[in-house]
């Protein structure tokens, strides 16, 4: 089917799927050389309710919340919005970061890059437009960007692939 097929049968909702999918520009993803197994000395399937630096905020079924007992929270040395620490049977799978500002923005993705591996800086290889994503695979870990230029705004989940794998299966997809 021709694309031009496809938008005609569509109709207006395919025209706001291309419109989301041309405005969103992801870079490669970069390899992480260093896994680290976890996030920020946190290692994949731990236990945060036995952790006093964390405050439950959300539990559902088998999925709880939690939120740093430290405010405001930090990604590395740069303070953000919020941190979302979420645990699946009790084991750490997932953190969600929110922040706001492009100056927030540039010194984030310098820690990433630090911690994470360099982006590729060559041409046609770095996010441009109004919406960047930005990716980090390693054999344990994935860490995902996404910067919205005109809300200025941006959110970074940090993921266990072997934990993510396992979860979709009793949970929500939109979870983990």
């Amino acid at each position: 089917m021709t694309p031009t097929r496809w938008l005609t049968q569509a109709g207006p909702w395919g025209g706001i799927v291309l419109c989301l999918v041309l405005q969103t520009t992801p870079a490669p993803a970069v390899p992480i050389a260093d896994d680290p197994n976890g996030f920020e000395g946190i290692p994949w399937g731990a236990r945060l309710s036995d952790q006093d630096r964390f405050v439950l905020i959300e539990e559902a079924d088998h999925i709880r919340t939690y939120e740093p007992r430290e405010q405001p929270p930090r990604l590395g040395a740069t303070p953000v919005d919020s941190m979302r620490f979420t645990t699946f049977q009790n084991r750490f799978g997932r953190a969600a970061v929110r922040y706001s500002s492009t100056v927030t923005h540039e010194a984030i993705l310098a820690y990433l890059q630090s911690t994470y591996g360099p982006l590729d800086r060559t041409p046609g290889q770095i996010a441009v437009g109004p919406v960047k994503v930005y990716a980090w695979h390693g054999f344990h870990t994935d860490v995902t960007l996404r910067f919205e230029s005109s809300l200025d705004h941006g959110v970074i989940f940090f993921e266990s692939r072997t934990l993510r794998e396992r979860w979709p299966e009793e949970s929500h997809s939109t979870v983990f």
